[in-house]
């Protein structure tokens, strides 16, 4: 079912008063003053391969802007599996997207989030990692040791995407291993963003 366009302006609006009640609440947790754009959110989802059969790992979906963008790819619901800390925008995005699973937990402990809430249903390899988590929140270690997660989960060569308002790496890599690309800025985004992609090559 389509929502009218008020209804469409209604839901963003809900969003944005849940979206600077967390900003509000745990200033730390959040990395923007507003969900992030539907164009970013696009760029990113546009790296899933649904050819590869394999689930798509997101992390930190918050209010589910770039959850939206998954979706619309045309990715089946039941191959989405998120990882969220707030148990508020957890309850509102199995609400929002049924089908898909959202885990409340620390993606920044990802092998035992997984573990502790799928134990054996946990899938070994995914497609791709898409993160909305405000990296330059954490200190350089943390967000170093969430890479090297993410990558460990991943079918070699495919993708760890994660958007940044900053100019330099939200990553900071030495490994040669490890390829970075980035895209344009998108000025859309407030504040402006853009999309880094890291890849173990092959």
């Amino acid at each position: 079912m389509k929502l009218s366009r008020k209804a469409v302006v209604k839901a963003r609006f809900a969003d944005q008063v849940r979206f600077l009640g967390s900003v509000i609440r745990a200033p730390r947790s959040v990395g923007a003053i507003a969900p992030t754009s539907a164009e970013t959110a696009r760029m990113m989802a546009s790296h899933i391969d649904l050819a590869s059969g394999l689930p798509v790992l997101e992390l930190g979906p918050g209010t589910g802007a770039i959850t939206s963008a998954i979706l619309e790819t045309g990715l089946s619901p039941a191959r989405l599996l998120a990882v969220e800390y707030s148990a508020a925008f957890c309850r509102l995005l199995n609400d929002r997207f049924p089908g898909a699973q959202f885990l409340q937990g620390d993606a920044f402990d990802l092998a035992a989030t997984l573990s502790d809430r799928l134990g054996d249903a946990a899938p070994d390899r995914f497609d791709c990692v898409i993160s909305g988590l405000p990296l330059l929140n954490f200190e350089k270690e943390k967000r170093v040791q969430l890479l090297r997660s993410a990558l460990s989960v991943l079918e070699p060569g495919r993708p760890f995407v994660q958007f940044s308002y900053g100019i330099i790496p939200p990553v900071p890599v030495t490994d040669p291993d490890i390829a970075v690309t980035r895209s344009r800025w998108n000025f859309r985004n407030v504040p402006p963003a853009r999309v880094w992609v890291y890849r173990r090559r092959s």
